[in-house]
């Protein structure tokens, strides 16, 4: 399903701090922090010829973040980012100097870093980057993770040095517990969501994307004129449209945001007009997608750039990560874990609906850009969706 934003705030500015902390310059910024790890290089992004000749649409390119610094998401771009400059901060007033991010290695900076512990709530890929950013640093991460989080996931945040903390309930129970556990015990909470009065943090989580869009602009021949990109509370589909707002201008495509449809938070604020807390029901497959509250700074960004908002079925999902990992027509084989390929799935969806075509102006002369934002981050769960092991795929 597919509806068009028509929220009074459509088309108005940014809020002046959204702008500040996702445009060109905020990319930037982040970069040169992120640029800075050995091992650092732009994610691939992939043509995908067969597929467009497929959909009706002149082509397809995917931002592949299932190889983003070892952690297989684009997540590894967030919290890990926000730690870090947590850090410069804290040791720049402890220091009583400015803290470049080339100093984090220094024995003075450490020294501030080590009596700091940073806590957040996670499904799984947010959790392993705030964890590996405390120990590129040398801080403490206490990650707490819900019911539903595989023993897999919770093995990968815990080879970071992390102390993991299982919360009954879903993954909005567990964000509840970090903050106020984080309250009690003077910790630094990183959360990739956001509500009244904590947007800071959230929204250097959100910069800390930017990088991917910057990155994917600079490699497509041109600008997208459709973009595609999936939600749970938001952050990564908000600094995206964002980020092509505030460079791209007129220019800038028309964005769609997808969701599962058993866990759309940011559909039923668009259809409600309004923030929106929807009830918990039947688990999606797209676990890292699997959010009932929206982030607060992503849905006043979202209200204001975002063009569509689409659900697609746990079906659609799996069936995209199977149609990557055994492509047609000579497109390259992709491994999208289960949230990665939501995006695209609702690029195949809308491109199968004439009166969604229409609706967002999707054409033979479109150019797409959709983001696969995980790779096999659970390869056993992988493994039993597409009958593969994601080693083996290409």
């Amino acid at each position: 399903m597919l509806i068009l934003n028509t929220d009074p705030a459509y088309r108005h500015a940014l809020d002046p701090a959204d702008a500040a902390t996702l445009g060109a310059e905020a990319a930037a910024a982040a970069l040169e922090v992120v640029a800075l790890r050995p091992e650092y290089r732009p994610t691939p992004l992939h043509a995908l010829p067969g597929l467009a000749r497929g959909l009706g649409v002149a082509a397809v390119h995917v931002k592949d973040e299932g190889h983003r610094l070892g952690l297989g998401s684009f997540k590894a771009l967030g919290g890990a980012y926000a730690v870090i400059r947590i850090v410069q901060e804290e040791a720049g007033r402890a220091l009583g100097r400015r803290v470049e991010a080339a100093d984090l290695q220094s024995p003075d900076v450490r020294a501030v870093a080590a009596g700091l512990t940073f806590c957040c709530a996670t499904d799984g890929n947010h959790g392993r980057s705030v964890a590996q950013g405390a120990q590129l640093v040398g801080a403490n991460a206490v990650i707490f993770v819900h019911a539903r989080v595989t023993e897999d996931r919770v093995a990968a945040i815990a080879r970071f040095g992390a102390e993991m903390v299982r919360v009954d309930g879903t993954y909005d129970d567990s964000v509840e517990e970090a903050a106020r556990v984080a309250g009690r015990r003077g910790w630094t909470l990183v959360s990739d969501t956001s509500w009244p009065g904590y947007e800071r943090v959230p929204g250097l989580v959100m910069q800390g994307y930017t990088v991917l869009v910057h990155e994917a602009l600079v490699a497509l021949p041109e600008p997208p004129t459709h973009v595609f990109v999936q939600a749970g509370v938001g952050g990564i589909a908000a600094a995206a449209a964002a980020h092509m707002a505030l460079v791209l201008g007129d220019r800038r495509p028309v964005f769609t945001v997808v969701e599962p449809e058993r866990a759309a938070c940011i559909f039923a604020c668009a259809r409600d007009g309004g923030m929106a807390k929807i009830a918990h029901g039947e688990p999606t497959v797209m676990a890292m997608l699997e959010c009932y509250e929206p982030s607060l700074v992503a849905w006043r960004v979202l209200s204001r750039v975002a063009d569509a908002f689409m659900t697609v079925t746990d079906d659609e999902a799996v069936a995209v990560m199977n149609r990557l990992a055994r492509p047609a027509a000579g497109d390259p084989a992709i491994v999208a874990g289960e949230s990665g390929g939501a995006g695209l799935a609702g690029l195949i969806a809308a491109s199968g609906d004439p009166a969604a075509r229409a609706a967002i102006g999707l054409d033979g002369r479109s150019r797409v850009l959709v983001v696969n934002t995980e790779g096999a981050t659970d390869a056993g769960r992988y493994r039993e969706l597409v009958g593969m092991d994601p080693a083996a795929v290409g």
